[in-house]
C-alpha cells in the first residue's frame, strides 16, 4: 500500500485540459434547484472546503469502502448513482442496497468517467480519492459545480475517535437531510461499544504492536488514526500510539525494543494474513519477542480500521480475539 494513504490510485493522469488549479471553495448548486429543502440550506466545512448544499444531493457517488458503506447504513442508496472501489466484500447487511448502484469502476474512475455519471456529490473515503495529478482534485469538481466530502479521519482537527465516527455519520445524514437515520444507526453502534466495555471490565490490556505492511521497516498503526482508539476499547495498548500520525514506518529493531505480546495483522490486498505471520515468525530481530514466541496473533480487515460503521464490530472482534474468555 501507499506510505500515505490506502489504498493506491492506479490510473494514468488526465489531459491537461482536465487539471484544474486552485483551492476548493464551494460549490454551485444545482440548475435544477428551485428552492431550498426543509432544513436546508447546510453548510459544512471539511478539510479546508466548504460547501453549501440548498437540497439533498440526488445524484451522489461515493468511493472506498468505508465511505459507500456509511451512506448505505443510512439508506441513501437511492441517492446514489455509481460507487467504486472497495477493499472488502461489502457488509451483508447492505448487499442489497448496494446492488442497486452502479458501479462506475473496480478501482478509481477517472474524473472524466466521474463527469458522464453527472453527480452533485462525491464522498471519499481516502485522500488518494480527490489526487490533483489524477485530475481528481477537489477544486476540479468545485468547479465542474459538483459538492466533494472526504471521510474526516484523513483530515483530523482533533483526536481521532469514537466521536469522529458520530460526527462523520451525523455530517452526512445532515447533507442528505435525514439526521434521524443517523440517531438510529448511531443508536446500535453504541449499543456493541457499551457491551464490550461492560465485558471488558477490570482486564489488563495487552501489549499489542499493528503490522499492516512492509519488510525492510514496519508500517503500523501510530497514534492519530481510530485504530488506536480501538485498539483501547479492545482492552489492548498500542505500543507506537507515541506516533505522530495515523499510520508511519517503525523499524524492526523498535518492534523488538517495545516488546508486544500480541500482533495485530491488518488484513488486505496480495499479501494474505499467513503469509505476513510467516514473515513475521521468520524474521530475525522478532525472535525474542513474546508476540512471536507465543505466536499470539490478532487479525483485522484494514476496512474495519478506518471511521466509518464497521468500528463497533472490529472493536468486538478485537476483544475477543485479546480476551475470549470475557467477550462472547
Amino acid at each position: 500500500m501507499p506510505r500515505n494513504h490506502h489504498p493506491k490510485a492506479v490510473l494514468s493522469a488526465l489531459a491537461v485540459a482536465l487539471l484544474i488549479s486552485g483551492c476548493g471553495g464551494t460549490a454551485a448548486p444545482s440548475a435544477t434547484t428551485t428552492a431550498d429543502a426543509t432544513g436546508f440550506p447546510v453548510t459544512v466545512d471539511n478539510c479546508g472546503v466548504t460547501s453549501t448544499y440548498r437540497r439533498p444531493p440526488q445524484r451522489a457517488v461515493s468511493l472506498n469502502q468505508h465511505a459507500t458503506e456509511v451512506m448505505l447504513s443510512l439508506g441513501l442508496e437511492k441517492s446514489m448513482v455509481g460507487t467504486g472501489y472497495l477493499d472488502d466484500k461489502i457488509l451483508p447487511e447492505y448487499q442489497a442496497a448496494y446492488d442497486s448502484v452502479k458501479v462506475l469502476s473496480k478501482e478509481y474512475p477517472s474524473f472524466e468517467a466521474l463527469l458522464e455519471a453527472e453527480p452533485d456529490f462525491v464522498y471519499g473515503g481516502w485522500t488518494s480519492t480527490f489526487d490533483e495529478k489524477e485530475g481528481r482534485g477537489r477544486a476540479a469538481f468545485t468547479k465542474a459545480g459538483i459538492n466533494t466530502r472526504l471521510n474526516a479521519e484523513e483530515c483530523p482537527t482533533g483526536p481521532v475517535d469514537v466521536t469522529t465516527m458520530d460526527e462523520e455519520i451525523r455530517t452526512v445524514a445532515r447533507i442528505f437531510g435525514v439526521p434521524e437515520r443517523a440517531e438510529e444507526r448511531l443508536g446500535k453502534l453504541h449499543a456493541t461499544l457499551d457491551k464490550v466495555e461492560s465485558q471488558l471490565t477490570g482486564v489488563t490490556p495487552v501489549k499489542l504492536f499493528v503490522y499492516d505492511s512492509g519488510d525492510k521497516t514496519a508500517f503500523t498503526a501510530g497514534g492519530k488514526g481510530i485504530g488506536n482508539e480501538m485498539i483501547r476499547r479492545a482492552g489492548g495498548v498500542n505500543l507506537f500510539a507515541d506516533l505522530d500520525k495515523a499510520f508511519g514506518d517503525v523499524s524492526f529493531e523498535q518492534v523488538a525494543q517495545r516488546a508486544p505480546e500480541a500482533i495485530v495483522i491488518y488484513d488486505y490486498g496480495d499479501q494474505s494474513v499467513e503469509d505476513k505471520k510467516k514473515f513475521l515468525l521468520a524474521h530475525p530481530a522478532l525472535k525474542d519477542v513474546p508476540a512471536i514466541k507465543n505466536q499470539r496473533f490478532a487479525v483485522l480487515p484494514l476496512s474495519s480500521t478506518v471511521v466509518g460503521v464497521r468500528v463497533p464490530a472490529a472493536v468486538e472482534s478485537l476483544a475477543r480475539q485479546l480476551h475470549p474468555g470475557r467477550v462472547q
